[in-house]
């Protein structure tokens, strides 16, 4: 045994250590769950560490989902969300689940009345995106919610906030939702680290199972170090929140002034609404193909993206704007622009220069 606690030693440390940096670890955990609980304005033992948002939202949809099935199987989002929430949606018919889709309007907005009139007695679940990836667009998150609770007040609701979260301020109990989705790279924290705000007494179970961690809610060891990265980041973020806010609002201001003075009206459309949020731009080239001039904007050194950061390698048209019913003509040639608090005046003036420099090269007939 001593030659055993001998070897042990040599690789991983004194036996008698574990326990202490177990704690250390512990504590941790604990005062990153009251950072990202603080931000959110919500109790620590709401909020379970996830892998990211793809993971968020899929235990949210499903387990919410499949906690509540005894009381109804039908489910309803919008046809603009993030393709981790309607692959979900798809793959819970499969389990007899009757998945509703509403449409959106041409801001991408989604039409309350008509989707609240789909909402019935076996509606167990609502989920919406709070502030959509490719457009920028903020739905009316507290109108919709009273709405819902109005309707079938049973319904559980669900919101996407990985796009919102640091961008806008967030209470989550005055917005009275049942579950958020949230994720850590989308405030320049690690990738590969997210988080689920389930409001207490949410009826939900679990979609991974072993050792119990996360109050035997969500199985798997934590991942520490990205959980850390994770609180200093919205610490600093949110801090910071009206300062990035205003920046990017003046960022997309400039790019937005530079294209009109140079395509005009009918040179180029911007399909993110008037009051969408401020770091997101989704524009428009007629005669375009957005594949190449993306391509043709990485050559220098511009990086932007054709949709969903999650799918943008696929060369498909954005089921966002198709979901808005925009022309094709639109739809073909969007690409996405994001903003941040460390993105540069220059930087943007430098990627409208680009433009006017390369559309015109690559217009077809």
């Amino acid at each position: 045994m001593n030659e055993m606690n001998r070897i042990y030693s040599s690789v991983f440390g004194n036996p008698s250590s574990l326990h202490r940096l177990g704690n250390e670890a512990e504590k941790i955990l604990t005062e990153s769950r009251e950072i990202i609980a603080e931000t959110l304005r919500v109790s620590p033992n709401e909020i379970f560490f996830t892998s990211g948002g793809t993971e968020s939202n899929n235990w949210a949809i499903k387990g919410i989902a499949r906690a509540n099935k005894k009381r109804g199987k039908h489910i309803i989002t919008s046809a603009a969300e993030h393709p981790s929430v309607l692959e979900c949606f798809n793959y819970l018919i499969s389990e007899g689940f009757s998945a509703e889709i509403s449409g959106t309007d041409q801001s991408g907005l989604l039409d309350i009345e008509s989707f609240i009139e789909k909402i019935n007695d076996d509606t167990v679940l609502a989920s919406f995106i709070l502030v959509n990836n490719e457009t920028g667009a903020i739905q009316k998150a507290e109108e919709l919610i009273a709405a819902i609770r109005a309707k079938n007040k049973k319904t559980a609701i669900h919101i996407d906030a990985v796009q919102a979260y640091g961008k806008i301020p967030l209470n989550l109990k005055k917005l009275d939702a049942d579950i958020v989705s949230i994720s850590a790279h989308k405030i320049h924290g690690p990738k590969g680290c997210g988080a689920l705000y389930i409001k207490e007494n949410t009826r939900i179970i679990p979609i991974l199972h072993g050792g119990g961690q996360e109050n035997k809610y969500r199985s798997g060891t934590e991942n520490v170090p990205a959980i850390w990265g994770f609180a200093t980041a919205a610490k600093i973020i949110h801090e910071n929140i009206e300062i990035n806010r205003n920046k990017v609002k003046r960022l997309k201001s400039i790019v937005i002034s530079e294209l009109d003075k140079y395509f005009g009206s009918g040179g180029y459309f911007v399909n993110s609404p008037e009051d969408s949020y401020e770091g997101i731009l989704n524009i428009s080239f007629p005669n375009v193909k957005a594949q190449v001039l993306m391509q043709h904007l990485e050559a220098e050194s511009i990086i932007v993206s054709t949709g969903s950061a999650c799918s943008s390698r696929k060369n498909v048209q954005s089921h966002v704007l198709t979901a808005m019913n925009l022309p094709r003509e639109r739809t073909e040639g969007a690409i996405r622009i994001s903003f941040s608090g460390m993105n540069t005046e220059d930087e943007a003036l430098r990627f409208t220069e680009a433009l006017k420099s390369i559309v015109p090269k690559i217009r077809y007939r």
